[in-house]
């Protein structure tokens, strides 16, 4: 679980800066807000993000609508290798709407 986390924050770091904010159970990302959270299961990591819209993906295993313009998306990660362009993308977005 630690190289998919480690893996995480260095894509989102290419983007900016980035502070981890510890949580009872999380890390929040932040940058200005928190743009991620990334919780551990026994098997993986499942991490959180901000988009202006719904993301149809397989990869995506929960969707919550927050508002007419604001999603909040789980995305779960079981090896590092997950952590691709098509996630830094995803992150690179939810870092735009954390500034």
């Amino acid at each position: 679980m630690r190289e998919i986390y480690d893996r995480l924050v260095d894509t989102a770091a290419r983007f900016g800066p980035v502070t981890e904010d510890p949580k009872k159970t999380s890390i929040h990302l932040t940058r200005r807000t928190a743009f991620a959270g990334v919780a551990t299961r026994r098997d993986g990591i499942v991490v959180t993000f901000k988009s202006t819209s719904d993301i149809r993906s397989a990869r995506i295993v929960k969707r919550q609508r927050a508002s007419a313009k604001r999603w909040y998306l789980d995305l779960k990660l079981t090896r590092p290798a997950q952590v691709d362009s098509q996630v830094a993308g995803w992150l690179a977005h939810s870092i735009e709407l954390s500034q």
